[in-house]
């Protein structure tokens, strides 16, 4: 059996009396491009942030690329690129400083370093941008250079939170384009996104959490093939949305009543 590039058993994690995430046992082969769905609030950025060796399981293991994963792992981080949340970048450096800074960290020598800052500016179009400091860039362009920092050294798995969050349609286009030549090239894309049409175009598995659970797990036709099967007067070859496809699963069927407000309604 081909190894997992992301394999966790009953991976859980606990604040105190919450339970963020529980029992999640999940497989994401090499080469996939996972997407990982939920509603706000169902355990997706904490389990990446687990993932990714920022925060610690409560109980539960993690391999990345067959290996035992914890926090202090740092040959398989080596192995890993990561946009978080919150992005994280060091406001008080220049684009070209702070990718020269995070290629160094990840062990690559000053030539290597140089020659992907110069390329990853001009793929991003930042190039323009190199004497700004990273304080003063846009949303857009701070969410351009956290994932240009997070593919500089090539990872083999990449884990991405919200990516294209107040990224514009044309810096879109060309972040899809990069993420499917990682992917032909044997990487593993790992992708939270709230814009289902994202999910339903990039990706080829997918899994849903839903208050802290995993819900659903498989490729689009599978969960596509589940959801239809249930639905009635659904035929079995009816191609449903990503959006029809979560909206069933997570219980928000869209007959419900939507509430509205007395001053607007």
């Amino acid at each position: 059996m081909e190894m997992a590039a992301i394999q966790t058993y009953g991976l859980t994690r606990r604040f105190g009396a919450l339970t963020a995430v529980e029992d999640v046992t999940l497989s994401v082969a090499t080469g996939q491009f996972f997407g990982f769905l939920g509603p706000n609030g169902a355990g997706k950025s904490t389990t990446i942030k687990m993932l990714t060796g920022l925060l610690e399981p409560s109980a539960g293991t993690i391999e990345i690329l067959g290996q035992p994963f914890s926090a202090g792992a740092l040959n398989l981080k080596r192995q890993i690129g990561v946009v978080p949340e919150g992005m994280a970048l060091l406001g008080r450096l220049t684009a070209p400083e702070y990718l020269r800074f995070v290629g160094r960290m990840y062990g690559l020598d000053r030539e290597t370093v140089n020659l992907r800052t110069e390329e990853l500016l001009e793929f991003m179009r930042l190039a323009n941008e190199r004497t700004k400091l990273v304080t003063d860039f846009s949303h857009g362009m701070q969410k351009k250079l956290a994932l240009a920092a997070a593919v500089i050294h090539g990872p083999k798995v990449l884990f991405l939170d919200e990516p294209f969050e107040g990224v514009d349609a044309i810096a879109a286009g060309m972040l899809k384009t990069m993420l499917n030549g990682m992917i032909n090239r044997g990487a593993t894309v790992f992708l939270t996104t709230h814009v289902l049409e994202i999910v339903e175009r990039l990706c080829s598995h997918v899994g849903i959490i839903h208050q802290g659970r995993l819900v659903a797990n498989g490729s689009l036709e599978e969960l596509r093939a589940g959801v239809a099967s249930t639905l009635p007067g659904a035929e079995a070859e009816q191609r449903l949305t990503m959006e029809e496809i979560f909206l069933s699963i997570v219980g928000a069927s869209g007959q419900e009543v939507a509430p509205e407000l007395s001053w607007l309604a």
